[in-house]
């Protein structure tokens, strides 16, 4: 059901530190769950009744905002600055990452990364220690307090070149970045920069990738290989490799150990087993950008270049709501009513 909305005023965000004076206007609505999205080309986050489509609010951000996270309190949103629209794009892009108060719907901080810049991949531990990920110089840098810092806590060389995407262990003391151009998977120590990197050759453009729920296996698409490396998360040694066509760009570990694939050159979401063998594979009816999970059901929201977001039931392979966005949906997260 539509909910009413109330148009609050323009608020500008320059002295929150938002690089190139972003401001961001408010729509309120009234309980329900939410779906985020990132309109990387609209540069909006923006909150979304699940069941409908209708937008309940939004936020603009600087240009080109890519992945962000949401704290375990569901209070505020952690967006990277990636400042292009695509990783094939040249430029210096962003070095910030934007703080996003998911209840007052408004920008309240900026966090400075400079010289760090190219901000993409984006994660949060279990003690809400926030970790970003500078593709350009491949390097990770840490937060402590990412609500209230001035600067970085840490920042950690990574192994690889043009390193996009990374996943992080709960306690944040380890991290797996994939590096594109490097062709590799390293494993980092993100707060500790006298541990060296641990690098290892998969596939060729490896870019997505997950952990199991026990922390213990890494799963890596190759994009330019066709292909998913199984590797030890402790010692980062192959275990096997599975050919799957196409461009395998995104991987998202299920809480029992399945994944979630997305393939871009098949317009594709397939649905493997923990050995990678596939359970099933469905088309998309666009090229996929991202994906999330619903925390508690076996339920993916995916993200399509079309401008889509498809809400995709994993037990059964059914799209059960299909809905337009505007210009570039990327990243989704769902949260739950509040109380």
């Amino acid at each position: 059901m539509a909910l009413g909305t109330l148009l609050l005023p323009t608020l500008s965000l320059a002295a929150e530190g938002v690089s190139r004076g972003a401001a961001a206007q408010t729509t309120v609505a009234s309980g329900g769950d939410t779906l985020l999205l990132v309109e990387k080309v609209a540069s909006k986050l923006v909150f979304l009744d699940p069941d409908t489509g209708d937008r309940r609010a939004e936020v603009a951000l600087p240009q080109f905002p890519h992945e962000f996270v949401v704290d375990r309190a569901n209070r505020h949103a952690f967006v990277a600055h990636y400042g292009l629209e695509s990783s094939d794009k040249v430029g210096e892009g962003g070095t910030d990452v934007v703080v996003v108060d998911l209840l007052e719907r408004r920008v309240v901080h900026s966090l400075e990364c400079a010289p760090f810049n190219r901000l993409h991949g984006i994660g949060l531990d279990e003690k809400g220690r926030l970790t970003v990920l500078s593709e350009e110089k491949g390097v990770l840098v840490s937060f402590d307090d990412p609500v209230g810092a001035k600067q970085p806590s840490a920042a950690a060389n990574t192994g690889g070149i043009k390193t996009h995407l990374f996943s992080l262990s709960r306690d944040g003391e380890r991290a797996w970045v994939t590096g594109l151009l490097s062709n590799t998977v390293s494993l980092i120590r993100p707060r500790d920069a006298s541990v060296a990197p641990v690098v290892t050759r998969v596939g060729t453009f490896p870019e997505g990738n997950c952990l199991s729920p026990d922390e213990k296996t890494l799963y890596v698409g190759n994009r330019r290989s066709g292909s998913v490396t199984m590797l030890d998360a402790d010692t980062l040694k192959v275990r096997a490799t599975r050919e799957v066509g196409g461009d395998p760009v995104r991987l998202y570990a299920m809480a029992d150990g399945r994944l979630l694939l997305l393939n871009l050159a098949g317009e594709s979401a397939s649905l493997l087993k923990p050995d990678m063998s596939n359970i099933w594979t469905m088309k998309l009816g666009a090229k996929p950008a991202g994906a999330s999970l619903h925390p508690t059901a076996a339920r993916a929201f995916i993200s399509l270049a079309s401008d889509e977001v498809l809400t995709v039931d994993l037990e059964t392979q059914r799209v059960e709501r299909r809905f337009k966005t505007g210009a570039g949906a990327d990243v989704t997260r769902w949260l739950p009513a509040a109380g």
